[in-house]
């Protein structure tokens, strides 16, 4: 997709973060926004920031788990703008703890949000932005989707369902000469708050977590990575070039695919785990 002036922008977790710098990219391009996140705290003031800037914004608070809210949100998209050409499934929430005591709450949570959220994206606005003739799916996976370290099984089995998402979508569409495209972004540390995505967790599901020792010290050691990482603005840049060159693979960190490649080298040759 060549021309962004005009053109209309879903964003899942646009609140903070990743989601609200691909705001702002986009905004920066002339495109409308569609901003929805289940914080409306965080959402209200993403879209104040965007319209005192000038930019055209709703906002519409939403829980991607559930089916009916991604329905709402592209009917509401549709009811305001009658158009939808970029979708970014971005909605993440992470939980930390070794796969033997991850809890199935822990499990039904993360795959509900990170995994089921870009299905149900795809699904409801796949035929809204084929409508249009042109246009472009991304959804935020992570280096975790291309490796999977200790940990953080539950968010691991998610982001490499997203890459599998992502890539059998890009295949389909290439197969059927669709005009539209389709990219995943795997970010390495990024400054954002998923290491508090609890925060926004029903208390019925909290109450099934399991707290261990490991996944604590894993979160904080991480949480202090990614207060160094890169400004998630620049992560939005890197989208928006992305849909513009209409390149699939989004790699905010491309030397960590050498991690990747080593993995695939190790396959091959013996059949182990590189260390991660």
């Amino acid at each position: 997709m060549q021309i962004t002036e005009g053109k209309v922008a879903v964003v899942t977790g646009a609140g903070s973060g990743i989601g609200l710098g691909m705001a702002r990219a986009f905004a920066g391009a002339g495109m409308r926004l569609v901003l929805a996140d289940i914080e409306s705290g965080a959402l209200d003031a993403a879209v104040a920031e965007l319209r005192v800037a000038g930019h055209e914004a709703i906002g519409v608070r939403t829980d991607v788990s559930r089916l009916s809210e991604v329905e709402a949100l592209a009917s509401a998209t549709m009811d305001t703008y009658g158009a939808v050409h970029v979708l970014c499934n971005n909605a993440g929430v992470g939980v930390a703890a070794p796969i033997g005591q991850t809890s199935i709450e822990d499990w039904e949570w993360t795959l509900a949000i990170d995994l089921w959220g870009p299905i149900y994206g795809v699904k409801t606005f796949l035929p809204l932005i084929e409508a249009q003739g042109e246009g472009h799916l991304n959804s935020t996976a992570s280096m975790a989707g291309l490796l999977a370290g200790p940990t953080l099984g539950a968010y691991n089995v998610a982001k490499h369902g997203v890459v599998a998402l992502m890539a059998s979508l890009e295949r389909d569409l290439r197969v059927s000469r669709s005009p539209i495209r389709a990219s995943v972004l795997c970010p390495g540390p990024i400054n954002t708050k998923i290491t508090s995505s609890e925060r926004n967790r029903p208390a019925d599901s909290a109450a099934g977590h399991v707290q261990t020792a490991q996944g604590d010290k894993f979160w904080g050691n991480l949480s202090a990575l990614l207060s160094q990482g890169m400004d998630p603005d620049e992560v939005g840049t890197m989208v928006l070039d992305a849909i513009l060159q209409e390149r699939f693979w989004v790699l905010t960190h491309p030397k960590m695919a050498r991690l990747v490649q080593a993995q695939v080298d190790a396959m091959v040759g013996d059949q182990s785990l590189v260390r991660v």
